[in-house]
């Protein structure tokens, strides 16, 4: 193992937790009560991991400003409800808190969020999953640009006193990729999120898992640690 301390980055939406019932529900919701017709939802999903804002303005680009607007404010006030009802959790995929508490036990080992979830919406998916303590630094859409610009991982190894050559991003969709490599940063791909493991690999994913067991394997192998690939143009 590498002898400083390794600062591991997770997303939240498709790689920690399965929130897609919600955010699906609540992107449909708040499109046809501003009169706009609910966008697919495979196309929902492909934008899972931006924040509100940048998402609905990739679901509704020909729409004003103003009317993004309000699909954002109803999309933030459905998805709160929804969250309040206990049949509706964003339960953590098999395998993830496990390897959570794995990982936070260790020395060499720092981990981080980073989310385009809202700070309350962190907070909530830590407070559900008894994940108090486990992440060091939590990077969500109140605190930097959504991804992928770099801000998150910059502000997580900032705060960690980490270097790019000692930071890991784990992620599933192209924008966690991107962002990685926008911060010279290794990133793994996860298969079980919303983006396909070919979109990951060119947008600059050093490694592909398909579990949380092989995830596990490759943070114990130093092959984690060399430096990323390139996103291919």
């Amino acid at each position: 193992m590498a002898s400083t301390p390794i600062l591991i980055v997770f997303d939240c939406d498709g790689t920690l937790a399965d929130s897609q019932h919600i955010i699906t529900e609540a992107m449909r919701f708040a499109f046809q009560s501003t009169g706009l017709v609910a966008p697919e939802r495979s196309n929902v999903l492909r934008i899972v991991g931006l924040s509100i804002g940048e998402a609905v303005a990739a679901l509704a680009p020909d729409q004003s400003q103003a009317r993004r607007d309000e699909v954002v404010r109803a999309f933030r006030e459905r998805s709160t409800t929804l969250r309040l009802n206990p049949n509706m959790r964003e339960p953590m995929f098999p395998g993830a808190a496990s390897l959570l508490r794995t990982l936070v036990e260790r020395e060499d080992v720092i981990l981080g969020l980073s989310t385009g979830k809202s700070r309350r919406g962190a907070a909530r998916i830590i407070e559900q999953n008894s994940l108090d303590g486990v992440f060091a630094t939590i990077q969500t859409a109140d605190d930097a640009p959504s991804k992928p610009h770099p801000a998150m991982l910059y502000h997580a190894m900032k705060e960690t006193g980490t270097s790019p050559e000692t930071t890991i991003m784990i992620g599933d969709t192209t924008y966690d990729m991107l962002m990685a490599v926008s911060a010279k940063v290794a990133g793994i791909g996860v298969t079980w999120g919303y983006h396909t493991k070919a979109e990951l690999r060119h947008a600059g994913a050093k490694t592909i898992v398909n579990s949380f067991a092989e995830l596990a394997r490759t943070l114990d192998g130093r092959a984690a640690f060399a430096p990323p690939y390139e996103a291919v143009a």
